[in-house]
């Protein structure tokens, strides 16, 4: 099916879908939040504290904007017990993520929910970050070496707690766009270069993200027998087209397109939050799937294809070895974390 074609069906399916107010208690939960410094990361937070989460961290590359949000949602509910810590998390770099995954590991006894939000959007004035475009080092790479570096913490709260822990990556429609020319390159990581097919470049690093989470459910399930599934819930989740800063980084003639789209068209923060919140509650039924506006749907054609299984392998394992590179070993979560 052609890539436009396919992306009106999906949005016109999905954006105009009411999202539902989230009812999951969180109570004695702690939740793990990237980019809560604004727009759905910060409602999706406000959310959290909300339905009672315990201990809700703030895991932003801007700890004074992070604060401000914090005390936003503080105000915004002043009857809540949720303790809510700001940790600093920069995913452009490798160390920062690093350091902020050890922290976890040796001060939560506890993770209930990471909802990996935090992306970035950068077509003008592209970059390097550890030696990748900085859009694949953020949204892929890092978020990658995050959930796997968290995965043994996940594990055990499921096994003290008796719950079952839930990762959501968040995605988006346009990995249905994205032509995504480099999956036949014999070095996929590499090829993405500043100045190359960066109009798509966002859309490819969803895709990618698809991808990885997919993977990455088929061998958590493997490491377990089917009476005994993988007592941690992956999936991916769109919030549809929203009114968020998201845009903040594009050319002042795409800013003034799109936020033309987003007046007509658009989700409120509120509302993209409730579809992010929907895909953390949709349970085992979500393992491995794409979450779109609440409901659980197939994502674009090229990741159900006998090409996109393929690709979807080969990105696996380039990412894990440049991953092991980072953090030697971290590859051996996925079977570690749910041994028995």
């Amino acid at each position: 099916m052609n890539g436009r074609l396919e992306l009106a069906l999906h949005f016109f399916k999905g954006q105009f879908r009411s999202m539902p107010l989230p009812t999951t208690s969180y109570a004695g939960r702690t939740v793990i939040v990237t980019g809560a410094t604004g727009g759905l990361g910060l409602e999706a937070a406000r959310h959290f504290t909300r339905l009672g989460t315990a201990r809700l961290i703030l895991a932003c590359r801007d700890s004074e904007r992070a604060e401000a949000a914090r005390s936003d949602i503080q105000k915004s509910l002043p009857d809540s017990s949720t303790t809510i810590e700001v940790w600093p998390l920069d995913l452009a770099s490798f160390e920062s993520v690093r350091t902020f995954c050890h922290r976890a590991e040796k001060e939560l006894d506890r993770l209930d929910v990471l909802l990996a939000n935090a992306a970035l959007l950068a077509i003008d004035k592209p970059k390097m970050a550890e030696g990748y475009e900085l859009q694949i080092t953020v949204n892929v790479i890092s978020n990658t070496l995050l959930i796997l570096m968290l995965l043994p913490l996940l594990k055990r709260t499921a096994a003290t707690h008796n719950v079952e822990p839930v990762v959501t990556l968040v995605s988006s429609l346009g990995h249905i766009l994205t032509t995504f020319t480099q999956h036949s390159s014999p070095h996929i990581f590499s090829t993405f270069q500043p100045g190359d097919h960066m109009t798509e470049r966002y859309a490819t690093s969803k895709l990618l993200g698809i991808l990885i989470i997919r993977e990455l459910a088929e061998r958590l399930n493997a490491a377990h027998h089917p009476s005994h599934p993988s007592p941690v819930v992956v999936n991916t989740a769109n919030p549809g087209m929203c009114k968020s800063d998201l845009f903040r980084n594009l050319p002042a003639a795409g800013r003034v397109v799109v936020g033309a789209l987003n007046q007509l068209l658009g989700r409120s923060s509120d509302q993209g939050a409730r579809a992010l919140m929907a895909a953390v509650a949709a349970g085992r039924e979500s393992h491995g799937k794409y979450v779109d506006s609440a409901r659980i749907v197939e994502p674009g054609s090229f990741v159900r294809s006998e090409t996109g299984g393929m690709v979807q392998k080969k990105v696996w394992g380039e990412l894990m070895e440049i991953l092991d590179g980072v953090e030697p070993g971290v590859s051996g979560n996925v079977e570690r974390a749910l041994a028995a």
